[in-house]
């Protein structure tokens, strides 16, 4: 549990993390709160020679609203989601999601950036922002571009992000007053989910997202087109699992998260006053 030798290297704003991405290229790995890489590190999944720590770059560290979304920096931490009243208000179903992240301790140190960047398909942000349409803010040497969190988690921890580009900020659709359900299932309270799902109403149209059912966060295509076409929220449930590819492992087998991601999408539905 001791970490391959690295150095080290802080970077107090974004743009000096940049700069030591550009320096130091895929040898480097960013540190943010690092509930997530420190761990790889400890059991030598991860051995980067460089890491750049990022955690003091107060410019990635806000709340705030810009017209019709919600801007967040990459490093918000999880507590912070939680207790802002601008969240609260207009995407609930965020800061329910990130009140269940790990235990205090840990909503105290991880931050939403380093959650999204490292792609876990299990875990509870990205499985939200997946359900309310969020878009990711990402700059490099070639300026900044936008992806959305469809097309940003490529597979299991991995990402269209390229080793000299930095994540800035998550935008978030507002929901204001729009129905809301998420549900997981989880051997202890602090585990990552076993399954997960987000439900998010908006336009008159539900959004559900699936968190563990496939090596990304998926929406429940089938399922949300089933509302759409009228159905019930415990038949369209029934759906929930189409064309996911779940894993087995010492968890629980991939028959039994298909029927958790069913009886999960309709609690969740529920939850969202869909019957």
């Amino acid at each position: 549990m001791i970490p391959a030798p690295f150095d080290y290297v802080r970077a107090d704003s974004a743009d000096a993390a940049l700069a030591a991405l550009r320096e130091h290229g895929d040898d480097a790995k960013l540190l943010a709160g690092g509930q997530s890489l420190l761990p790889l590190m400890k059991l030598r999944l991860a051995t980067p020679g460089v890491v750049v720590d990022v955690s003091r770059a107060a410019d990635l560290a806000y709340v705030r609203e810009d017209g019709d979304v919600l801007a967040i920096g990459a490093l918000t931490r999880h507590c912070d989601i939680v207790s802002a009243e601008v969240v609260t208000a207009h995407a609930p179903l965020l800061a329910h999601a990130a009140s269940g992240v790990g235990d205090r301790q840990v909503r105290h140190r991880g931050t939403i950036g380093g959650s999204v960047a490292h792609a876990d398909p299990s875990a509870d942000l990205p499985t939200a922002l997946l359900a309310l349409d969020a878009s990711y803010v990402v700059r490099g040497p070639a300026g900044e571009r936008t992806i959305t969190a469809t097309e940003f988690a490529t597979g299991f921890l991995e990402t269209v992000l390229a080793p000299d580009e930095l994540l800035i900020e998550i935008r978030v659709p507002k929901a204001t007053g729009e129905a809301w359900g998420y549900q997981k299932f989880t051997r202890r309270a602090i585990d990552w989910a076993t399954v997960a799902v987000a439900v998010q109403a908006r336009g008159g149209g539900t959004a559900i997202s699936l968190g563990n059912m496939g090596s990304t966060v998926l929406r429940a295509a089938s399922a949300e087109a089933a509302l759409a076409g009228g159905a019930s929220a415990a038949d369209a449930a029934q759906h929930a699992d189409d064309g996911t590819e779940p894993a087995a492992d010492v968890t629980a087998s991939a028959d039994y998260r298909r029927h958790l991601a069913r009886v999960l999408t309709k609690r969740a539905l529920a939850a969202a006053g869909r019957s």
